[in-house]
């Protein structure tokens, strides 16, 4: 089975119809893996060879084609290469740092990449992880609330006249829809407190038996099954010194990821458990600093263990692992695009080119040899 990136291209090559959008396209698609110092436009256009970004700029600017068939594609290829029954779905954001006011859906917002408040877009992701690989399939930009109101703005980032309004968490809830209509299937759900706060995404999962452990703020409520309320922190602090358990989740950048681990079984009354399902309460603490201690709110089969609760979990860090590398070796943050569609599709080249890595990588190590 061939997997070059030349093989990779042609699974994409029915959605552009012009032959010079086709064109461009591959050659967006191979600069994306080459060695460019930064790759907008200018830069990959000098890696492909070009005498001018101008063909470039078209793909992503004026071009006809869509954005959602490519990310089909990269889903079904990420499918071919990576699915496995014990996948687990990881929904995350991650900032892109942007200057002025003209960059779609542009404000000063938090940003996990920086780690503070910046001026910047937000993508919500989903993240495919297996024992094999892991890669995206899917991806939205949210739009602030402030943009959705605005309509010169929306006019002049070309923003869909149908699109409203969407937190996080329902952009999330739109792309496992997307994924469970395509066949995808997941072992478990993750995600940070964002998504984990919501109601709605948790009712959601609950419904269609997707198992989760996601992260909650401290002073979430949860019932226990006398159905007395407690906020996720109060009801940690009653757990004994008999009740944690100390083991690895995974290796880390620095080594195995070792935690304080315990669980407290909360009540399976609920439309949004599937028969046979329970609910815990999951507490991680870290060894070195005690007082930091992350809560998660966990519902799957009533056989699930501590150890798969917090192995679960832990899956988060491969979302991190995969932005890193999507930004460092996919050029994903380095676009130079203002309007809607052009976010969608560099976004979404770049998700494609950095998956074709990713099987890189795993067909290098099972044969040892380098993939051109």
């Amino acid at each position: 089975m061939g997997i070059g990136i030349e093989e990779v291209h042609q699974r994409i090559s029915h959605c552009f119809e012009r032959v010079e959008v086709k064109q461009n396209s591959r050659l967006y698609l191979k600069s994306l893996i080459d060695r460019v110092d930064r790759k907008n436009c200018w830069q990959l256009a000098e890696a492909a060879g070009e005498e001018n970004p101008y063909g470039m700029q078209r793909l992503l600017c004026q071009a006809r084609w869509d954005a959602d068939l490519v990310r089909d594609d990269l889903r079904a290829y990420v499918m071919e290469h990576f699915q496995d029954p014990t996948a687990i779905g990881v929904i995350d954001e991650t900032g892109f740092l942007k200057k002025g006011k003209k960059s779609v859906g542009v404000k000063r917002q938090y940003s996990g990449t920086a780690g503070k408040i910046e001026n910047c877009q937000v993508g919500v992701f989903l993240n495919y992880v297996t024992p094999k690989g892991k890669a995206f399939i899917d991806r939205e930009l949210f739009l602030p609330q402030e943009w959705v109101q605005d309509q010169v703005r929306r006019k002049e980032a070309r923003v869909p006249e149908k699109l409203r309004f969407a937190t996080k968490p329902e952009l999330a809830l739109r792309m496992l829809q997307r994924a469970l209509e395509a066949g995808v299937v997941f072992s478990w759900i993750t995600a940070d407190t964002i998504y984990g706060n919501s109601r709605a995404l948790r009712r959601w999962l609950g419904e269609h038996h997707l198992p989760y452990v996601l992260a909650i703020a401290a002073n979430q409520y949860v019932w226990k099954p006398d159905l007395s309320r407690w906020q996720a922190k109060s009801l940690a602090a009653k757990i004994g010194a008999d009740g944690w358990q100390r083991f690895s989740v995974g290796e880390g950048s620095k080594g195995p990821r070792v935690y304080d681990w315990a669980w407290i079984r909360l009540t399976d009354i609920g439309t949004d458990l599937a028969e046979g399902w329970g609910r815990w309460l999951l507490v991680r603490r870290s060894i070195e600093k005690p007082e930091e201690i992350a809560y998660y709110l966990a519902a799957g089969p009533e056989n699930t263990s501590l150890v798969t609760l917090a192995e679960v979990a832990g899956t988060r860090w491969a979302i991190e692992v995969s932005f890193e590398e999507a930004k460092g070796e996919a050029g994903m943050d380095e676009y130079e695009v203002r309007k809607w569609e052009s976010w969608y599709r560099h976004i979404t080249l770049s998700l494609l080119a950095h998956a074709y890595l990713a099987v890189c990588r795993v067909y290098s190590n099972e044969k040892g040899a380098m993939i051109s």
